[in-house]
């Protein structure tokens, strides 16, 4: 039996994590690894940009909060699976969109799939989003 390309050891996907500082700053450091990561992935141009253009949006949510508020950070999980890349981007408890309000209409429109909640982590809660993109019949490699 042959493994795909981009599993890891016993057929487990590959995992990257990142965490950045919860600031507008470094979303661009998420930018250019969503698009690194997609493009190893095999992904089109055009996915690869609308999913750099999501993963802007989804971090600029996660960072809408009172300037005075103390410092926090943003965790990426890229997790590169059997057909799919997946971004679960988890920052600071903010209140995301309805889910019928513009911006997630267009995140919904660049990702194959999008969910979102609300998590509690060590008495902290904390608010995430998850991307996923389908794979376009090319291999990871």
């Amino acid at each position: 039996m042959t493994r795909s390309a981009y599993e890891g050891p016993a057929g487990s996907p590959d995992v990257v994590e990142l965490e950045v500082p919860a600031s507008a700053a470094y979303v661009a450091v998420v930018r250019t690894a969503t698009a690194g990561l997609a493009a190893r992935f095999d992904l089109t141009l055009d996915r690869i940009e609308d999913l750099r253009i999501a993963i802007d949006e989804a971090c600029t949510l996660l960072i809408r909060r009172p300037a005075d508020a103390p410092p926090d950070h943003l965790e990426c999980v890229f997790t590169l699976g059997e057909g799919a890349l997946t971004v679960d981007v988890t920052g600071p408890d903010v209140e995301l969109p309805e889910h019928t309000a513009y911006a997630w209409a267009v995140l919904s429109a660049l990702v194959d799939s999008l969910e979102s909640g609300h998590e509690d982590v060590d008495g902290v809660c904390r608010t995430w989003i998850r991307l996923v993109v389908r794979a376009s019949g090319g291999q990871w490699t």
